[in-house]
């Protein structure tokens, strides 16, 4: 049964960030793992990977590499540190999924880790036409930052007034196939938050990875590589 949604901001247990640190467990595995990722199948996907807040593309470097060496055209947002500003950098971004479509004759595939799923997603939303799938991992679908760690940084009543951008936005729906990986263990987005349950053609995925490790677990690699090829 899926969950209900979280109904209350998460609360910051005092070993967050520790146990986020366990996550580095997830560097030897991906090398270990790198035999059987280079065995995945093949594909010729035109992807965006968009990185999680306060980072930039070197987030996403390692998806986009293993994605590259399966025959894959995998670029990053090309546009810094992604500072969450969704609603100001959202007409950019899209002009720039808008371009690399142009360029490859064909829709993208857009991957989003943390609030660069916000992006994917919303992207995908008011453009569908340039989408062919959406993939996230420990992104919020619903509240904004209200259940993030993030959400000590708004007022209160920017948290109040995103959230409901948020869930009127949902009200349209995305078409296009949707992955949206999620984790018990992520101690930044709340877990229930990263559940679409609403989306028509939407899988959620359970992983076992911390939020910071999801981009580098092997097993959301390759599930990502298999869902392109």
């Amino acid at each position: 049964m899926t969950p209900e949604q979280p109904s209350a901001p998460l609360a910051p247990p005092t070993t967050s960030k520790l146990w986020e640190l366990t996550g580095i467990r997830e560097v030897p595995r991906l090398a270990a793992n790198s035999w059987r990722l280079k065995q995945l199948p093949r594909g010729s996907a035109n992807v965006i990977a968009f990185p999680g807040y306060s980072t930039n593309d070197a987030a996403t470097q390692p998806l986009r590499s293993l994605l590259n060496s399966l025959g894959h055209t995998a670029v990053g947002w090309g546009f810094g540190v992604n500072m969450a500003q969704v609603e100001a950098m959202l007409s950019t971004a899209t002009a720039m999924v808008e371009n690399r479509v142009n360029r490859a004759g064909k829709p993208a595939t857009l991957i989003g880790w943390s609030n660069g799923g916000v992006y994917a997603r919303e992207i995908a939303r008011d453009r569908p036409d340039l989408v062919s799938q959406v993939i996230t991992y420990g992104t919020p679908i619903v509240g904004g930052p209200k259940f993030t760690r993030g959400a000590k940084f708004y007022q209160a009543e920017e948290i109040d007034r995103i959230e409901r951008v948020v869930m009127h936005r949902n009200t349209k729906a995305i078409g296009c196939p949707i992955t949206a990986f999620y984790s018990r263990r992520d101690h930044i987005v709340d877990w229930r938050a990263c559940i679409d349950t609403f989306s028509p053609n939407v899988e959620n995925i359970e992983v076992r990875s911390t939020h910071v490790s999801m981009g580098i677990d092997p097993d959301v690699l390759a599930e990502i590589a298999r869902r392109l090829a």
